[in-house]
């Protein structure tokens, strides 16, 4: 291995186990607290909190704002295919033929989605007003390593340039708000259960 693949290596290495000192103390912590008696299925409601909650029909955010909502899931699942290719490319597995193209497209899609959103984060004084440092910073590292993948994919002298990028990504993700890839699914737990205590998720269907 040459280098800055070490260097991609003890980045994941270190990115690892942050997260799991994040998921410990999030364990830790245990069921949220409340002493009301309960009205409602904890279950059912977590899992609708994981599933049918999430739908665009039941988000405000999402169903006045479709465009950004379809550029945020193409990103997200750039996200995923781009970690999924550093594997492979960790593993010396390279794309080849066909398959790379489509794949260099797919990211080049999803990274442009990417680009949009943080465009619209600059553009638009209500965002910026919400916005942080860590926003634009997070979006424009994922932005540029879907684009890179893209690049290394179809030319192996961006290699260098990918695994010194993908590397601070890696190192920056347990300190950002990157890190919600952990701390996701114990917020929509939360919300589950503060809802389905209380009896109000699921939806009734009557």
């Amino acid at each position: 291995m040459i280098w800055y693949q070490w260097l991609a290596i003890g980045s994941l290495a270190v990115c690892l186990i942050s997260c799991l000192v994040h998921f410990t103390k999030l364990v830790k912590l245990g069921k949220p607290k409340d002493y009301s008696q309960p009205k409602g299925d904890l279950g059912s409601s977590v899992r609708y909190s994981l599933t049918g909650a999430m739908s665009p029909t039941k988000k405000e955010s999402a169903y006045l704002h479709l465009p950004t909502y379809t550029a945020g899931l193409l990103y997200h699942l750039g996200t995923f295919l781009s970690l999924f290719l550093f594997i492979l490319f960790l593993a010396g597995f390279y794309p080849e033929g066909l398959i790379q193209y489509i794949l260099a497209g797919i990211l080049v899609v999803t990274g442009l989605s990417g680009a949009g959103i943080l465009i619209k984060r600059i553009s638009k004084q209500q965002l910026r007003s919400l916005s942080n440092p860590d926003d634009y910073l997070s979006n424009l590292l994922v932005t540029l390593i879907q684009l890179l993948t893209a690049w290394a994919i179809i030319n192996a002298q961006v290699l260098p340039l990918y695994f010194i990028s993908i590397s601070a990504l890696l190192l920056y993700l347990p300190l950002g708000k990157l890190k919600h890839t952990i701390y996701f699914f114990a917020a929509r737990y939360h919300l589950g259960f503060f809802y389905g205590w209380r009896g109000v998720w699921p939806p009734n269907k009557d």
